[in-house]
């Protein structure tokens, strides 16, 4: 136990070493143990130097891609990788993944991150997180919470209101701790609602540990330590990167001086300690890099969205066709983003050589743009409309110049010079096919209206280029669907009237209404809804049969490939509960399934909704409810293509609301037991008064009752000729709730 440790050896522990590494405690026995960061790689660093540059390692699709093989399994296997990897690198810990959700196009770090939907990040992160740690590896689940923008991301307060907070922002944390128990948990750098997470007790302790029973390490992103004695009170163990020897002396001192209690210091020092033995039991590894990559290829061809394939025009023949090939990023692909999670791959492939080798060397290959991606240039253009002139496909590779830890976007539209490409390729050739490039969705109307054929590319890591061909010729029937909505244009996004903020706060005003939820909320067009992505295949869905379980409810439906090819069907279960007493969106995404499906096959589809996760947050009551009634279950093949609708009578939690004083007269007769006391006070009080008074009319008056429905008890107490005296409220609240 850390009891053993002076208090000053207990502070330096709950500190960083150096960048990477815990601090030793060398009279202890206590040696320290290597984290570095992820989530779609190994980043170890290399030298003293660079701290982006890597040691080479497998960068697998970043999350922005590998959430959209809606594929829990999938994620499994990359989380093994993934700790195979550390293995070989002597790495404990692996700083991911990251589950915030994508509030809004704009966030810089959203490639990095799963999905606008609570349920679909929740469920991919947990196998995530079992495939890490089944290799003896932690993972560091990050980062705890409402980190969704760049934008002044050290100090900005995130003001959002509990129900929110629970039901978008904490969902998805929660499903990952009690389901999969990772290692560590990272805190965030902002506030919530004026609090740095790094000393937010209620967030580190009270929910995380109290309430989800998080046995972990809670270390801090690196540099979001603002106070180690405010932040160690809170719940925080581990502060990064180190060493702090101005912070340790400050917790030496408030031990010494009683402003911490010296348990606190000392449970941390054991998480730490802890930590450290669990790592010291993994064994030493390897990992085959070719077979890496090769898993890397099959995430990153399961993650491609087919958007549009007007008149099949793809897959495309391996002979007898020309192709023009234009767009720098095919000869040069973007294939990860910027900032910490930057890997140096272990080889890197790019889809000018890959359809080139897969179409027997009849391609043709113009830039179309400057090298940056955005800089027109007239040559370029010219050189590429005429390659297409003479192709009998052209396919042209655009997308998002960059996104990066530390900044937001300012547009989700492409550059303009990509845009022109489009335009001037489509105009001379109707068979021309779109390839995207993007961390984060980019905006398509309207010029994706004069081209036949889209793909959705994601950034797709080192094996992107190949995946981009396997898709493109048929190798891979798509099966990609988008974790995120697609807008018309930026203004029409439920968080576009309140993001970054300013002054240092940001209002989620949208509230529960994030991605999917606002646009169905508000039924706005969108250019592609959430769980969107055509196939080479066509499925056809039968009537669905919904059971009730005593752990939720139980979805059957049976799915038809109804073509000519192989294919997978992402079916997707959508629930929503008409005439609800709180406020819900139209409908959310509760349950989903990847299900290979043969040519002319039917599969018997089980989806399991967890009771779980039809709860809402109760404000009043401090606790989640399941709200009674029939809900309905949707299901289909995205948001908005929903192919079979079940409705099942769910019994609802035991949820009354104590009356008070303050209540409303209205809330008051909403309750049964209210309601006859109420009613029998009011009458009481005409009998009293006499038939003719004021009182009686008020009683017998169903439009002034409904009137005074949201007057409190209390202030009608006060007012003259009340049925009410204020000396009966109390007796009233105490029979109300015996």
């Amino acid at each position: 136990m850390s009891s053993e440790l002076t208090t000053a050896e207990q502070a330096a522990l709950t500190s960083g070493g150096d960048f990477w590494h815990t601090t030793p405690v060398e009279s202890a026995g206590i040696p320290g143990v290597t984290v570095t960061d992820g989530p779609h790689g190994v980043r170890m660093q290399a030298g003293e130097g660079d701290l982006l540059a890597g040691v080479p390692a497998t960068c697998f699709p970043p999350a922005v891609a590998s959430a959209s093989t809606w594929d829990p399994e999938l994620l499994r296997r990359m989380g093994e990788a993934l700790g195979d990897e550390c293995r070989a690198q002597d790495v404990a810990v692996l700083l991911g993944p990251g589950i915030n959700l994508k509030r809004s196009p704009l966030g810089g770090r959203n490639f990095e991150y799963f999905s606008e939907d609570p349920i679909l990040t929740g469920v991919l992160a947990t196998e995530w997180v079992r495939g890490l740690q089944s290799r003896g590896v932690g993972a560091s689940l990050k980062h705890f919470a409402v980190n969704s923008q760049e934008t002044d991301r050290m100090r900005v307060s995130a003001d959002v209101d509990e129900r929110t907070l629970r039901e978008m922002y904490l969902r998805a944390f929660q499903r990952v701790v009690t389901r999969a128990q990772p290692w560590t948990v990272m805190c965030a750098y902002n506030k919530i609602n004026g609090v740095y997470a790094s000393e937010h007790h209620w967030l580190l302790t009270e929910v995380l540990r109290d309430e989800w029973g998080f046995e972990g390490l809670v270390v801090s992103d690196w540099g979001a330590v603002v106070d180690r004695v405010a932040s160690v009170a809170a719940g925080l163990d581990l502060t990064m990167p180190g060493p702090d020897a101005e912070g340790d002396a400050a917790l030496v001192d408030a031990v010494a001086t009683g402003r911490l209690d010296a348990a606190l210091l000392e449970t941390s020092a054991d998480r730490v300690r802890k930590l450290i033995e669990k790592a010291g039991t993994r064994p030493a590894g390897g990992y085959d890099a070719e077979a890496h990559h090769a898993l890397a290829r099959e995430i990153a061809g399961r993650a491609i969205v087919l958007l549009k394939n007007e008149g099949d025009l793809l897959p495309l023949p391996t002979d007898g066709v020309t192709i023009g090939v234009l767009g720098e990023f095919a000869r040069s692909p973007r294939y990860q983003g910027g900032g910490s999670s930057q890997i140096t791959p272990t080889k890197l492939d790019d889809a000018l050589t890959e359809i080139t080798a897969a179409a027997g060397g009849q391609v043709r290959f113009a830039a179309g743009y400057g090298a940056d991606g955005s800089t027109p240039d007239e040559g370029l253009l010219a050189e590429a409309v005429e390659v297409a002139q003479r192709s009998d496909v052209a396919i042209v590779f655009v997308g998002s110049v960059h996104e990066t830890e530390g900044a937001d976007r300012d547009s989700i539209d492409l550059p303009a010079a990509q845009v022109t490409l489009i335009e001037r390729v489509a105009a001379v050739n109707p068979r021309t096919v779109v390839v995207l490039s993007n961390g984060a969705v980019i905006a398509t109307k309207p010029w994706d209206e004069k081209v036949p054929a889209l793909l959705e590319g994601w950034l797709l890591g080192q094996a992107g280029g190949s995946a981009i061909a396997d898709v493109l010729f048929g190798r891979v029937n798509p099966s990609g669907r988008l974790a995120e909505t697609i807008p018309v244009k930026l203004a029409h996004h439920p968080s576009y009237l309140d993001f970054p903020g300013e002054h240092g706060h940001v209002r989620y005003g949208e509230g529960l209404h994030v991605g999917y939820r606002g646009f169905d909320a508000q039924e706005r067009e969108v250019a592609y809804p959430f769980g969107f992505g055509l196939s080479y295949t066509t499925f056809s869905y039968g009537a669905a049969r919904a059971s009730v379980t005593a752990t939720g409810i139980e979805v059957r439906v049976p799915v038809t490939n109804t073509g000519g090819r192989d294919g997978r069907e992402v079916v997707q279960a959508y629930v929503s509960l008409p005439g609800s007493r709180v406020q819900r969106a139209p409908r959310e995404l509760k349950a989903f399934a990847n299900v290979a499906i043969g040519a002319g096959e039917t599969a018997e589809v089980l989806l399991t909704i967890d009771r779980d996760d039809l709860a809402y947050w109760d404000t009043r009551l401090g606790r989640w409810v399941v709200e009674g009634g029939e809900y309905l279950v949707a299901v289909g093949s995205s948001s908005r293509d929903l192919r079979a609708t079940v409705t099942v009578h769910v019994a609802g939690d035991p949820a009354r609301v104590p009356l008070t004083a303050e209540s409303s007269v209205g809330e008051w007769f909403a309750d049964p037991r209210g309601a006859e006391l109420l009613g029998q006070a009011f009458a009481a009080a005409t009998a009293d008064a006499g038939s003719d008074s004021p009182i009686s009319a008020m009683a017998a008056d169903p439009a002034m009752l409904m009137m005074l429905g949201s007057l409190p008890l209390s202030r009608m107490a006060k007012f003259p000729g009340s049925p009410l005296r204020a000396e009966q409220l109390d007796k009233l609240v105490d029979a109300a709730n015996e």
